[in-house]
């Protein structure tokens, strides 16, 4: 069990628990839109859509999982938080979902942290292998579904890898998605660039870029981290 402030995180089954990358996509997705509707892709335990169930004041929150134990496990991360009854979990692989809804829902903000391991690497725990691969979802597969998903004035926001970030934008640019908020994330003053936290809507406008660093030394945190997180950690 991982506590949070408001909220906990059953993770005894799910093969990706949690880590800082949800928790900081959680955290800093844009809500300037006031979204009334938002779709996690990719859930795993739930984390992120209960972060934003806390930050935003959005109706309705829905999560999408296909491994079937990240699935159980957030259903019941759901039930027990605070936001039950805005927090859904459909258990279902994101085409076949974006297929059945294209016609009756658009999402005001959509935000995923993907499968991006895409070296020939693999694991011996298929959970955290499919959670972790990006064949397992690639990028065009996603950013197609999420266009068709998203609302005209919406938003959709991911973490991933530095080295994979120009890729993903020239994507996302071929859907007519383009980055307004870009945020480049590295462990410490000294380490290189490791996440890129991206937000995309159909408007083509100027980028505001940013940098964030998380430790100035082990378990010594920056200020704009404690800042970014403090809502939810409980020793922040």
């Amino acid at each position: 069990m991982f506590r949070f402030k408001q909220f906990s995180i059953n993770q005894e089954r799910t093969a990706m628990k949690v880590g800082t990358d949800g928790v900081l996509l959680g955290a800093w997705s844009p809500l300037k839109n006031s979204p009334y509707n938002i779709l996690d892709i990719g859930s795993g335990t739930g984390l992120i859509a209960l972060m934003l169930a806390q930050r935003s004041h959005a109706e309705q929150i829905d999560a999408l999982e296909i491994d079937e134990n990240a699935y159980e496990e957030c259903v019941e991360n759901f039930e027990n938080s605070p936001w039950n009854d805005r927090l859904f979990c459909y258990h279902a692989d994101l085409t076949t979902f974006t297929e059945e809804f294209f016609e009756e829902e658009e999402y005001d903000l959509i935000v995923s942290n993907p499968p991006f391991y895409t070296d020939a690497y693999k694991s011996q725990n298929t959970g955290r292998d499919l959670a972790r691969f990006e064949e397992a979802l690639p990028f065009e597969e996603l950013i197609e579904c999420t266009v068709a998903l998203l609302s005209e004035k919406g938003v959709f926001s991911v973490i991933i890898p530095f080295k994979e970030e120009e890729h993903f934008i020239t994507i996302c640019q071929s859907f007519d998605l383009y980055p307004f908020q870009i945020t480049r994330v590295k462990g410490t003053p000294e380490t290189e660039i490791k996440r890129s936290l991206l937000a995309f809507s159909f408007e083509n406008k100027e980028t505001e870029i940013s940098s964030l660093t998380i430790e100035t030394n082990r378990h010594e945190y920056t200020a704009e981290y404690v800042e970014l997180t403090q809502a939810f950690y409980l020793k922040m």
